[in-house]
Order: C-alpha cells, then structure tokens, then sequence
C-alpha cells in the first residue's frame, strides 16, 4: 500500500547527531604519557567477591566480566573526583546532566544519574532509524490520512502509532542505554583523566547499581523484542534476534579482548550499523518482512556511508588515539588519507543508492537523493577536505541534515515501490 510517511523533528536529529558519535566512542586527547588498561571478559555470571578503596570505606559488589585488578583499579579513580567541570559553568550544566553530555553538573539523585549515564541525546538517531524502518515497510497506516482516503482507519492507525512508540522505546532508552552504559563503564579509566566528574570515575554511582542497570536494560529490551514480535505475528522472532545482535555488537565494540572501537575500520562500521541499518530493520521488521535481499543491503550501504560520518570525530582526537593505542583511520592513514576515506564512504555509497533507485525506475526518488547528495559534496570540498580537524563540527552540521532526509527518502522509496508488479 503506498504510504506517504510524515516525519517531525528532524532538525533536531540532524542537529544532535554532529556529537553523537563522539559520545559513543569516548576518544580522548591524551598525553602521550596517559595509559589505561582494561579487564578481560571471563564470564557474564555474577560474583560475591568484595574489594574496597583506599579512598572510600564502601564495599562494592564485583561482577564478572570484571576482574579484581580491574575493579580495585576502577574504585581507586575516585581520587580524581576534585577536577573542575569547566562546561558545567554556563548555566546549561542541569539539561546537559539529564541528556548524559559533556559539562553535566554534579547529581546526587540516583535516576538522574542512571538517566544520565543512558545519554539520551544518543537515542534520537535510532529513533529515526525506526522512523525509516517504518516508512520502507510500506504499511505503516496513519491515524487519519490526509492525503489518501484510504488510510483512515483510526483504530489501526492508533495501533501501529503504539507499535512504532514501543519500537522506539526497545531502540533508544533500552538498548541504547544499554550500550552507553557498558561504553561508561570499560571507558571508567579514559574518563578518570578526561571527564573525571562523570557518574562512574567520581563514584557518584556504585559498581553494583552500573551493572544493575546494565542488566536492566539489557533483559528489558529483549523482553520488549519478544513482545513486538509476538504483537507483530511473527513466527521467527526477528526483533529479538536483531536485539540480540545488536546487544553483542554493543558488548564487543566496548570489551577487551575484540573491543572494535580499537579498530578504525571495525569500529567506526560497527557505530554506523548500530545507529543505521538495525533500527531500520527493526522497524521494518514490526511492520512489514525483510524478505528481500534490497532489504538488508540498503541500511549496510548507509551504514557504510555512517563509517565516514564516524571518521570526523577522530580527526581532533589523532594524538590521544595513537597514545591510547586506538588504531583509529587518521592515526592509520593520516588526516589527509583518512578525510578522502570518509569523503568517499559517505558520497559513494549513496550515489549507489541513487543508482539504485534509478535502476528499479523510481527516478523521482533518485533525483530527489542525488539533490540532497550534491551539498554534502559542496560542503566536503568547502569544509572537511581543506582542515577535517578545524572544521569537524562545522562539516557535520552543514552535511549531515541532508544525509539524513536522503535515508528518509530511500526508505520512502521502498515503502512505495511495488517490488511484486516489477518481477512481472
């Protein structure tokens, strides 16, 4: 059924994102004489062992993967709690606290804490990921339709608006925060130097209540999967099978030994899939089938083109990477190989898309993307080829917005097109 699907807030989204990826990697501008070190995964069991801080007379509850060197390390780093918050100073320091960003002011509250440490500035992207998912299913039915007659079945409409919200709740709160939270905690070292105020370094909250809160969202969001799936009529559980995944994908690209963000390559695809190709299969999954092979490799292509975007947030953060030992794209290529990798990934993969959609005779929707495609390049030319690190964020503001109406419009695209007419 075609469907015309309107979308609110995406100035917003466009807006958030510049910083969203650099929230999720956590790189830092170290000394080159900083270090770090991390604990093994041994098991996801609980543990009953105990140790205690010689700057703190609490005793902390240890969980695997969590080993004892690592955790008596992680209470020690409370020390650090003295160091300013600079950011926290223009009055913005409350709304940054509640959104988990940099600047955020000192919180005793144990919610606000928790609520913080999920970074619901991070949610937005995969919230929009859904939004698309939803579009390129083709049957997402309006409350009341305006523009087709057709589509006005309230009660339907309320039904999938309900659908859609619980989908965005499984991506953004639950498994977002899960993967935030995770990201905090095997980043407590880095964060002990660099933001040494935030929840876990200045022991504002308890080992215990992280990893509570890390089970929490982890078992809520599987739990919510299983019901979409089960309110979905679906035989094979696809939403809690991309949960699934996703939640390892969140593990691995935080936790020694694979820790992906490590790796450029790895790590910048695994953020670009997460905030991309999964919500969109998940919201494809509640309203329609990923029964096609076009179904999955359009979100992979966006997704690659998510890798460039991720790239620009370690054009600043060179010299901390290669301290850290982070093998992130500048620090293997250099900023002037690196920026012509992101440039590529981002412009190339969606001129494939375009292609695409040519190819299957949509050529409105191909020209409509190809006109959102040909500012980034201007803006790629103007800002992030002549100084990537100067003009990072600059770059992104300006370039992104149309990067994410250009997913918007592929996924129209394939909610509108008849895939079953065109075999004939």
């Amino acid at each position: 059924m075609k469907v015309v699907f309107v979308t609110v807030a995406a100035v917003a989204f466009s807006a958030v994102t510049t910083t969203v990826s650099g929230f999720t990697t956590n790189h830092v501008a170290l000394p080159k004489t900083a270090t770090a070190s991390f604990a093994p995964p041994l098991s996801m069991l609980p543990s009953k062992k105990s140790t205690s801080s010689s700057s703190s007379s609490r005793r902390t509850t240890e969980f695997f993967p969590f080993d004892e060197k690592s955790t008596a390390e992680s209470n020690n780093l409370v020390v650090m709690n003295g160091a300013p918050n600079k950011e926290a100073e223009d009055g913005s320091s409350g709304l940054r606290q509640l959104l988990g960003v940099k600047g955020a002011s000192g919180e005793t509250d144990i919610w606000k804490i928790r609520l913080q440490l999920t970074k619901p500035v991070t949610w937005i992207p995969l919230v929009w990921g859904v939004m698309c998912g939803a579009a390129a299913s083709g049957n997402y039915h309006w409350i009341w339709n305006p523009f087709d007659p057709n589509d006005r079945d309230v009660m339907l409409g309320l039904e999938d608006a309900s659908k859609g919200l619980v989908a965005m709740i499984l991506a953004g709160p639950f498994l977002t925060g899960f993967t935030q939270t995770i990201n905090d905690w095997y980043d407590r070292d880095i964060d002990a130097i660099n933001e040494p105020y935030r929840p876990i370094p200045s022991g504002a909250i308890s080992e215990g209540e992280v990893m509570a809160q890390i089970w929490v969202l982890l078992l809520g969001g599987l739990g919510i999967a299983y019901g979409l799936d089960v309110w979905a009529g679906h035989d094979l559980p696809t939403v809690l099978l991309l949960s699934i995944f996703g939640s390892i994908i969140s593990y691995i690209y935080s936790a020694p030994p694979l820790k992906l963000k490590q790796n450029g390559w790895a790590g910048n695809f695994a953020l670009g899939a997460s905030y991309i190709s999964l919500p969109w299969w998940c919201g494809q999954a509640v309203f329609g089938e990923l029964d096609r092979p076009v179904y999955w490799i359009l979100p992979i292509l966006y997704s690659i083109a998510g890798l460039g975007i991720a790239i620009v947030n370690d054009f600043k953060s060179i010299e901390g990477d290669r301290a850290m030992g982070l093998d992130s794209l500048p620090v293997a290529f250099g900023i002037d190989g690196a920026k012509y990798i992101c440039a590529g990934s981002v412009t190339l993969t969606q001129l494939g898309v375009a292609a695409y959609l040519y190819s299957i005779q949509e050529s409105t929707y191909a020209l409509v993307l190809l006109g959102l495609i040909l500012p980034q390049v201007y803006f790629q030319a103007t800002l992030l080829l002549p100084d990537p690190v100067a003009n990072d964020v600059k770059y992104q503001a300006s370039a992104q917005p149309f990067l994410v109406f250009g997913i918007l419009a592929t996924a129209l695209c394939v909610g509108h097109h008849d895939f079953d007419a065109a075999m004939l």
